[in-house]
């Protein structure tokens, strides 16, 4: 079944929806607090380029060349005496899994939404309080807003690629910029922000150690949304004769511009109040919302624009989620895109359902396998393994499988001779030993 096209920027603006995700205002500037700020964020700098980069140009080459699902494309590239390298292509798949927590975390941003509107909280243990309760005791509440979650997300998926899934980061991804840069040209007006900008721009190699590094190498992995299909699925509605390599520049930097701002925010808002920067996962659940209250009315303002531009990251990124599953299932079974968006989406909202009822207390031991909690079980995989050995079938799939003269002729003449060597060593050799190490590291296989 031909695959709708994408406008040149529509695509744009899909795939950087797909890589601006909660990774980049929730995950990043968190990791930046616990792991001593500048000296991370080199280290994630130089692995975006040296890693996430060479990766992206990979997918982006696998699915402009398919012009297919991601088993499709697979298996219509490799040579006719290596046709297994179709099972690569399964690696659309996990986006649906991680769509089964990454839902529920939606649905808590949606709560949050709702519930600041209201009140924000006057203390650290009052917001704690809030966040646990929800968690452990608001099954029913959780449930209702993965609901609304999964509604809005198949909706959009269920349009197609150009009157929903373009249509709607050609809408979010301005307007969650517009937030970003807004609420930045106010944190620059407060003392705050030259402690921010030199805690993330000043590095102290003091505080950068091993565990820090493999971090730094797979934050940049994974906030480019690479390994699970969605790059590749959207790249093959790319329009021909697009720029593969300028398109992966722009979408690489947008992603990381806007991981940057989000992190010269949130820390200015903290160190105007005192608060220390190391805060963990509970920054902008708990911590955020609490130091904001102190600012009065625009301090309400503030956690609610902020959540907002929250939920329509995560929305431009879970639709990238489900639509390599979607593509699959047209494809395979020559099905409507209402059947496919069906199956799919209840596929992953039942899932979400015992991933956040393990949380719960009432449900916790039901919905855990050994003692962990399901949603634990299902993050972990995605992260630890499924990601970056998607990733690294990517890059052995480019680097030695593809003939070379396919993939020289494809972006030699984007990069120049002298860029197109370096990418092909990077996706080769540096590529390839990052995510092999990252992922053993990340098993608990190998410690440094």
């Amino acid at each position: 079944m031909k695959i709708a096209q994408f406008s040149r920027i529509g695509f744009i603006m899909a795939a950087a929806g797909s890589a601006v995700g909660l990774g980049n205002i929730w995950k990043f500037p968190y990791m930046t607090g616990e792991y001593g700020g500048g000296a991370f964020v080199l280290v994630y700098l130089i692995t975006i380029v040296f890693v996430g980069f060479s990766v992206m140009v990979a997918e982006m080459l696998i699915g402009s060349l398919g012009r297919r699902d991601t088993v499709g494309s697979f298996e219509r590239l490799a040579p006719p005496n290596q046709k297994g390298w179709k099972y690569a292509g399964f690696m659309g798949f996990n986006g649906l899994i991680i769509m089964t927590f990454y839902s529920v975390v939606i649905g808590w941003i949606f709560y949050y939404l709702f519930k600041f509107s209201i009140s924000l909280p006057n203390s650290t243990d009052e917001a704690k309080a809030t966040f646990n309760n929800l968690v452990a005791n608001e099954a029913a509440v959780q449930i209702f807003w993965h609901t609304v979650a999964t509604i809005i997300v198949t909706y959009i998926v269920y349009r197609g690629i150009k009157r929903g899934i373009e249509k709607i980061n050609l809408i979010l991804m301005p307007a969650l910029m517009a937030i970003l840069f807004g609420m930045l040209f106010y944190a620059f007006t407060l003392e705050g922000f030259g402690k921010a900008f030199a805690f993330m721009f000043e590095p102290d190699w003091s505080k950068l150690n091993s565990e820090a590094i493999v971090r730094a190498v797979g934050h940049s992995f994974f906030t480019l949304s690479l390994g699970m299909g969605a790059i590749m699925t959207y790249a093959a509605s790319l329009p021909k004769n697009s720029s593969i390599t300028q398109t992966a520049l722009i979408v690489t930097f947008m992603d990381t511009l806007i991981a940057l701002v989000a992190g010269l925010v949130i820390y200015t808002f903290l160190f105007q109040e005192g608060a220390p920067p190391a805060q963990g996962p509970g920054l902008v659940f708990i911590s955020l919302p609490t130091v904001l209250s102190s600012f009065g009315q625009i301090g309400t303002f503030l956690v609610l624009i902020f959540f907002l531009a929250l939920s329509f990251a995560g929305l431009t990124s879970a639709v990238s989620l489900v639509e390599p599953v979607v593509q699959y299932i047209i494809d395979r079974f020559d099905t409507t895109r209402l059947k496919a968006v069906t199956i799919a989406g209840t596929a992953y909202y039942l899932i979400g359902v015992g991933a956040l009822l393990s949380y719960t207390k009432a449900w916790g031991e039901l919905f855990s396998i050994g003692g962990k909690p399901l949603f634990d079980i299902l993050e972990y995989t995605t992260d630890s393994i499924l990601l970056p050995l998607g990733g690294l079938l990517m890059a052995i799939f480019v680097g030695y499988i593809l003939q070379k003269e396919r993939v020289k002729a494809a972006l030699e003449h984007e990069m120049g001779a002298k860029y197109f060597a370096i990418w092909r060593f990077s996706i080769r050799y540096v590529a390839p030993v990052a995510l092999i190490f990252m992922m053993l590291n990340l098993m608990g296989v190998l410690k440094i």
